[in-house]
């Protein structure tokens, strides 16, 4: 008999727009080499329309029954990603809101160390080594000096499912993080490939403030698993009007 040893519901969620999305966008158009920004990544905040983002995602969980909405909510350490938990908080989104926010750290952004600030161009005319680097190993093994590959965010998030299988099992879990992580937690909790993870990657990128979600089922497997109900939707926005961005994060090399 499947004993239920994963949450019942767990939600991940990429965070609103950002000033990073918004500034990426800028240095593209202008051909720069880098992106106008004087903060460190993990500082970078959410743009207007990321906060509006964050809100629509509140008031739509907000209006489902109590018994739906998560209760356990875990974000990455990142200021957008705070952010748009704490808004999403504020608008009713969770079923327990005086439950603190877990900022768990194993959630961050992927590291992209010497490239950090870069602009797919600025990559190749700054560090031309690592752009044949990246071309020949791929994103999933390229680790640029300083930085991480997607293995390296892998091996972490690991971790994570470890924990939330201790400390939440049967409960309704939401994680608050980025478009990188959410691709990852895929391929952990999926047991995808490298070659599916990556296809998944090719077909789009990660809308801001998207859900995907799973639900336990007793079924998969010899003791349940976690399966997934819908990925990268956009319907909390959409029904809001409020306007849905698929921006690559605030680095060329999250995916470009």
């Amino acid at each position: 008999m499947a004993s239920l040893h994963w949450p019942s519901r767990l939600v991940v969620v990429r965070h609103g727009q950002s000033a990073g999305n918004v500034a990426r966008d800028a240095a593209h158009d202008a051909s720069a080499d880098r992106i106008a920004l004087s903060v460190r990544d993990a500082d970078v905040p959410l743009s207007a329309l990321g906060e509006e983002q964050a809100r629509s995602l509140g008031r739509w969980f907000a209006e489902a029954p109590a018994d739906e909405r998560p209760e356990i909510l875990l974000a990455s350490p990142y200021h957008r990603a705070c952010q748009t938990a704490q808004l999403f908080r504020e608008e009713g989104g969770a079923a327990m809101p005086d439950e603190p926010i877990c900022f768990d750290e194993r959630l961050r952004e992927k590291e992209f160390g010497v490239l950090d600030g870069l602009t797919s161009m600025g990559i190749g005319n700054v560090f031309p080594d690592q752009a044949e680097f990246r071309r020949l190993l791929g994103k999933f093994y390229h680790r640029p000096p300083g930085g991480e590959s997607w293995c390296d965010v892998i091996l972490r998030l690991r971790s994570v499912m470890d924990t939330i299988s201790l400390h939440y099992a049967g409960r309704r879990v939401m994680i608050f993080s980025h478009q990188v992580v959410v691709l990852c937690l895929r391929y952990v909790i999926e047991k995808l490939t490298e070659a599916e993870i990556l296809e998944i990657d090719r077909a789009g990128d990660v809308a801001n403030c998207a859900i995907t979600e799973y639900v336990f089922d007793p079924g998969l497997g010899s003791s349940g698993g976690l399966a997934l109900q819908r990925y990268n939707v956009t319907a909390p926005l959409v029904e809001d009007a409020t306007p849905v961005t698929q921006e690559p994060d605030r680095i060329a090399g999250a995916r470009g």
